[in-house]
């Protein structure tokens, strides 16, 4: 599936699916590619099961299956878990920030009790 998404070609092709079926003539319009280019480019998305598609009388209509990409997406999770950690910091500040608000007001208490002893 790697190579099949690797090529700039075949990912404009799926943001374009991302939406709507689309005719394989409708696909071809949008590059500068020739049409058998575009077509290949089809054949392998088809291959790799990241596109349906469905022949209607004399066209034949390409969709996105999305289900395919779940387990890319988990094998890439383990590259974006630094994300866990960001929000652990945040946490972290938001407390720092927390506790000197709670000793400025418990100091400005102690000196007005300072005061009135």
């Amino acid at each position: 599936m790697a190579a099949a998404i690797a090529d700039p070609v075949r990912r404009d092709i799926l943001v374009m699916l991302r939406e709507q079926r689309l005719p394989a003539g409708e696909i071809a319009d949008r590059f500068t590619i020739s049409r058998p280019a575009v077509s290949r480019h089809l054949r392998v998305l088809r291959e790799s099961g990241l596109v349906r598609d469905t022949l209607v009388g004399r066209q034949r209509f390409y969709e996105l299956d999305a289900s395919r990409f779940a387990d890319l997406i988990e094998w890439l999770d383990q590259f974006a878990r630094s994300a866990g950690w960001e929000r652990r910091l945040d946490a972290l500040e938001t407390e720092v920030y927390r506790t000197r608000r709670e000793r400025r007001r418990r100091g400005t208490t102690d000196q007005r009790q300072e005061k009135t002893a």
